[in-house]
């Protein structure tokens, strides 16, 4: 601790002293303020920004980029009911190659109030940068390493500057004072500067986490860590983290399988944006039966769908599996995001939802067996995806038909999941043990007898009108996965992975991202000057294809009669990369040509000391699933002309990075 007051409203003033600029950080160029808003009683306020800042990197690389500032929006807000202050950003420039996360907040010390705590966290995405990602990467850290180090001088300054101006009480903000006799103007803020406590601490936990043995907050701890130093990409919240940790009872190999699997899906599909990018078809506002309604006696969001009135064939032969399961996709992303917002409004950890399923009108037509394979699928995705996310599900009005249809789909659900299902059948969600024990009186839907109104869309019928054929929804289908930049595909034993680019001008450059998800893999880089062969499917993949990986593939390219060292060469040294790794890399193109990408199956070399096969290798080689590996690639290519910028500025910029006076 630096300085203590009377009140943790110090770092608040000084730090509103750095707009709309700040001599002490030189590439602060400017900021503007967007949107200001306030609530009611003056509790909490609210500031959109977008700050222009002027980054120290080599004027090549930013003609290059097209840009002479980089922009980042930023939004604060101010709780003085609960004295915090949360600080969130990300840029704007660059957006589409490099993603840039920061969250800062500053709070009242939980066993001091006239501390005040400083927390300060960020990530960095790197996507796609001409191949050149490691060395973006050190340049990004070193600044940002720097800039870390001068916040406490820069919050210091301020402080000082507050005192010798003889600010140094305010009172606490209370509802019952005006607020302008209560805070005065913001330079008017009491002063305190900043100490940084474990984030893991005990009311930490107990705020957002929950109950933890000691043994499950080290789990906690060493995943998150494993996932900072080896996983290139977004790092998930310690919430999201310790949903898988718990769907696998704290197993930390079996967690961390699945999570990474998840990380992966989530990266390939974009599933982050979702909530910004996917619009909803007309027909899913119309005929999907389903909404999110208030929150149950726990807190927890509560989504109510009414299954029994919807027309599932028609939805599916209207949409095709791929946008009921984009639009699912969202459902639970929005149940994420709400679960993060109650866990602000009750003050307790909130991780998980309530799912509310009507069954009333359910019949034989839901049992349609290609609207049986799409929920199915659906519920394979996630599970896979959202584990223990789940909190209770309530089924009331279960018909006749209902155990035919539990029959198809348990077995599909997890153990812990199932225990979670309440069925009611008739009206007996009325009675004891029923619908009031879990749900509050004032929020039960009005068609279940209630009096509160329930905007969840009543259904009937999707009109065959809006009905399309099997080709234009297979078309729909493979275009919504494909709008990621990324490409999936399955490498076999025996049948590689290839990808072909044509070059026409030597001295290009390509590009090459991919993350190996499954198995391990030898990626070969060949040239060729004659054109491969019409890419092929091998036969293979039409006994391991799976509906949960949708875009997967695999194409061959290289004629089996071909010689290397006649037919084509190699120009890269072979690379073995090992499950869960992601590889980046560039070739400089020395000729025009056919340049072939090649994943293929790594293979285990035997021991050398024995003709015989080990135990391992006659094990692996009875499962189907052990000669199948999985990739995720995106490649591109850059011309001659621009390369040789790109060249000048890589060089520059190592020397930036290294400390080099050139």
């Amino acid at each position: 601790v630096i300085k203590h007051y009377e009140s943790n409203a110090g770092p608040l003033c000084a730090y509103e002293r750095r707009f709309p600029t700040c001599h002490l950080i030189p590439m602060f160029v400017d900021s503007e303020v967007l949107e200001e808003t306030e609530s009611e009683d003056g509790s909490i306020h609210q500031v959109q920004r977008r700050c222009k800042l002027d980054v120290d990197a080599p004027r090549l690389l930013k003609r290059i980029a097209g840009v002479d500032y980089v922009y980042f929006s930023q939004e604060n807000t101010l709780n003085k009911r609960e004295r915090t202050l949360h600080i969130e950003s990300h840029n704007e420039t660059f957006s589409n190659r490099v993603i840039i996360h920061e969250l800062c907040s500053y709070s009242a010390h939980p066993e001091n109030d006239d501390w005040t705590c400083f927390e300060q966290s960020a990530s960095l995405d790197i996507k796609s940068f001409f191949g050149f990602e490691s060395t973006v990467e050190k340049m990004a850290m070193k600044q940002y390493a720097s800039s870390i180090k001068k916040g406490k001088e820069i919050i210091e300054f301020y402080l000082n500057q507050l005192e010798e101006e003889g600010i140094s009480h305010v009172p606490r903000w209370t509802p019952s004072l005006d607020m302008e006799n209560q805070l005065g103007t913001p330079d008017e803020f009491p002063k305190l500067c900043a100490c940084v406590v474990d984030k893991l601490d005990a009311d930490y936990i107990k705020r957002y986490l929950g109950d933890l043995t000691p043994l499950q907050e080290s789990c906690l701890i060493r995943l998150r860590q494993w996932l900072q130093e080896s996983h290139k990409g977004k790092i998930p919240k310690d919430e999201h983290i310790l949903r898988f940790l718990r769907a696998r009872d704290f197993n930390m190999e079996k967690a961390r399988e699945i999570l990474c699997q998840s990380l992966t899906w989530r990266k390939q599909h974009q599933v982050d944006y979702l909530l910004e990018t996917w619009t909803s078809p007309q027909v899913l506002n119309d005929y999907y039966t389903g909404g999110w309604h208030h929150h149950d006696k726990e807190g927890r969001p509560l989504y109510i769908l009414r299954l029994g009135q919807m027309d599932t064939k028609g939805l599916v032969r209207a949409l095709g599996e791929e946008s009921l399961l984009r639009h699912v996709l969202s459902i639970n992303e929005e149940g994420l995001r709400r679960c993060e917002e109650n866990t602000k409004v009750f003050g307790r950890p909130i991780s998980c939802w309530t799912c509310l399923v009507d069954l009333e009108g359910l019949n034989m037509r839901h049992l349609w067996r290609p609207g049986v394979k799409a929920l199915l699928r659906i519920i394979e995705v996630v599970e896979a995806n959202y584990p223990e996310t789940l909190g209770r599900l309530l089924i009331l009005r279960a018909p006749r038909v209902f155990p035919v249809l539990w029959t198809l789909v348990s077995p599909f659900i997890d153990e812990n999941t199932r225990k979670k299902f309440l069925i009611y059948a008739g009206n007996d969600y009325q009675g004891p043990g029923g619908l009031l024990d879990y749900i509050d009186k004032e929020v039960i839907p009005d068609f279940l007898g209630g009096e509160c109104m329930c905007e969840v869309p009543e259904g009937g019928l999707v009109p065959k009108s809006l009905y399309r054929t099997a080709e234009e929804l297979e078309n729909e289908d493979i275009s919504l996965w494909t709008e990621t930049i990324y490409q999936s595909a399955s490498v076999f034993k025996g049948a590689p992975h290839e990808v072909v680019i044509e070059i026409i001008d030597a001295s290009s450059v390509i590009t090459w991202d991919f993350d190996v998800c499954k198995g391990d893999v030898v990626f070969h880089l060949y040239h060729s000057k004659r054109a491969p062969q019409t890419p092929r499917k091998d036969p293979l993949v039409g006994q391991h294809s799976s509906i949960t990986t949708p875009g997967g593939n695999n194409v061959q390219l290289i004629d089996k009669s071909w010689t290397l060292g006649l037919d084509y060469s190699m120009v890269e040294s072979p690379l073995t990369c090992k499950e869960g790794e992601s590889v980046q890399g560039s070739h400089v193109t020395r000729w025009p040509g056919f340049y072939i990408l090649q994943w293929k199956f790594h293979t285990m070399p035997g021991s050398a000391s024995t003709n015989l096969p080990r135990v391992d290798d006659v094990l692996a080689s009875l499962q189907v699933s052990s000669h199948k590996c999985k990739v995720m690639y995106y490649t591109e290519v850059i011309g001659s002309e621009d390369f040789r910028l790109v060249c000048v500025c890589v060089c520059v910029c190592e020397l930036i990075s290294n400390g080099s006076s050139k």
